[in-house]
């Protein structure tokens, strides 16, 4: 029983098992079936899709042929526009050439004519230069008899005369000009000048050569003298003045060129005199003391000087030689206040003339600043006070405007002409300056002797304390446009040959009288 139900149940489960699989295998081919049926399907959607695509792609393609093709064919018929363009051009070019070629050859032709026709005349002209030599030559032959001068000796005639006429046409020109530049330029320097000096006028106090100290006795003189002279020789020694002991009451004598060399001399016999110790040691340290005193009181004055003017920042040392320049004097005249006149006359005009007034004022400050070295440095103070200004650090226009001022070097800036104006116009005022005798007679003597030295000149005469030479000429020698060329020769040996404060006037004169005597 258990084994029939055992085996129904093994039927059950193999009937069960048969079923499933027929099931099972009947699943499988439907899935399989279904499977193929959706590749089918897939495969004509995408043969239908890829038969599209390429419909599309042909079309696409069949466009972009279609455009190329389209560009193309354009660009073709603007490539044949172009040919046929620079075709023209090609055949207006050989057309133009075949015209120059033409006119060319024309030109050849004509070219050639008129190098026979030249030939031709060249072939003339020789010939007729030829005969005119002749001719010239047989003239200076007859001439040559006729005047019995040679064509050599009437050639150097002839150039002395054509010489002659052109000096004279020159000195004619020389004074038209001259009148024309007069006529502006000496009005408005007048103008200026003028106006400088009546805007300054300074006084002038003539420097003498000794100083006088007064004593309280005669008595002192023999203390100054000493034992044996050894007090005297002391302060002469230290103080490089001579001094001057004589009858003269009450009083000593220091004689010495350099006034800061006598002022230091009578401030040092001064204090001795006051203190009453008078021995060589006491005169040594007095004497130093004072030149230590008086270093200081020349920065003193030369600030002075600044602060007048109105000029700042000069280098400490330029100040204490303006100082300097204090005890210095030239022609008599103080040389410091004769700076300090240069410097306002230059800043008036500078002022005229529209330039820098300061500047001006600074270069006519330091024109003579080499006079206060010049007895210790070889050279013309000009170059001495050049150098100096270099070496503190003035500017290269007031170093050439200190160089210039006497023309040692020419002058190249307006700036250097104003201070030369400015110094003469100081130097040459009245009672400004004054020389020796024996320098002022010789000045005037050497003045006429190159006045007379010039042919024509009868008589020369210096006058106005030489500040004028008055030349008389032969009227037989000399004519009036003459005169002219003869002022300018003497001015200018006049400048070459001499030294003189400000300026001097030359004057010609030419005089032709007639006499007759009634009987």
């Amino acid at each position: 029983m258990v084994s029939s139900i055992i085996i129904t149940a093994f039927i059950c489960i193999g009937c069960g098992a048969g079923i499933g699989f027929v099931v099972q295998r009947h699943l499988y081919i439907k899935q399989e079936e279904d499977a193929k049926n959706l590749a089918q399907k897939i495969l004509d959607e995408a043969r239908k899709e890829a038969i599209a695509h390429k419909k599309e792609v042909l079309i696409q393609g069949q466009d972009e042929i279609f455009r190329q093709k389209k560009e193309m064919e354009e660009d073709f018929r603007d490539r044949e526009k172009e040919l046929k363009r620079q075709e023209s051009k090609v055949l207006e070019k050989q057309e133009r050439l075949e015209t120059k070629r033409e006119e060319c050859a024309r030109k050849e032709s004509e070219i050639v004519a008129a190098e026979k026709k030249q030939t031709k005349q060249e072939q003339l002209l020789n010939d007729k230069a030829r005969q005119l030599d002749e001719l010239v030559l047989e003239q200076e032959q007859r001439l040559e008899q006729v005047s019995g001068l040679t064509a050599e000796e009437a050639r150097q005639r002839l150039m002395t005369e054509i010489e002659s006429k052109t000096r004279h046409e020159a000195a004619k020109m020389i004074r038209v000009i001259e009148i024309e530049a007069q006529e502006t330029a000496t009005r408005k320097s007048r103008e200026i000048l003028a106006t400088a000096v009546q805007r300054y006028a300074g006084d002038y106090v003539s420097e003498q050569t000794v100083s006088t100290v007064e004593l309280p006795s005669d008595d002192m003189k023999g203390r100054i003298i000493g034992r044996e002279g050894r007090n005297i020789r002391a302060i002469e020694a230290a103080t490089g003045v001579d001094l001057i002991i004589d009858d003269t009451p009450e009083t000593v004598v220091l004689s010495a060129y350099s006034p800061l060399r006598r002022q230091i001399a009578k401030l040092a016999l001064e204090r001795l005199i006051s203190d009453g110790r008078i021995h060589p040691a006491r005169i040594e340290e007095v004497v130093k003391k004072v030149e230590q005193e008086m270093d200081v009181k020349l920065r003193e004055i030369g600030e002075q000087a600044t602060f007048d003017v109105g000029v700042h920042g000069i280098h400490p040392e330029l100040i204490r030689l303006l100082g300097r320049l204090y005890y210095r004097t030239s022609y008599s005249q103080n040389v410091l206040h004769h700076s300090l006149e240069v410097a306002f006359l230059c800043g008036i005009m500078a002022a005229e003339l529209g330039m820098d007034v300061k500047k001006a004022k600074r270069a006519g400050l330091l024109h003579d600043i080499g006079k206060a070295v010049d007895h210790e440095v070889e050279g013309p103070h000009a170059e001495i006070g050049a150098d100096l200004a270099k070496k503190y650090g003035e500017s290269k226009e007031i170093i050439h405007a200190i160089a210039a001022h006497h023309e040692d070097v020419p002058p190249t800036s307006v700036l250097a002409v104003l201070v030369q104006a400015a110094d003469s116009l100081s130097g040459a005022r009245p009672g400004a300056r004054k020389e020796l005798l024996e320098n002022y007679v010789k000045r005037l003597e050497d003045l006429e002797a190159i006045a007379t030295s010039f042919e024509g000149v009868n008589r020369a005469y210096a006058i106005q304390a030489g500040r004028e030479l008055r030349v008389m000429v032969d009227c037989e020698h000399v004519d009036d446009d003459k005169i002219y060329m003869l002022c300018k020769d003497v001015a200018k040996k006049i400048e070459e040959n001499m030294t003189y404060p400000g300026q001097i006037k030359v004057t010609v004169i030419r005089e032709k009288r007639a006499v007759s005597y009634a009987k």
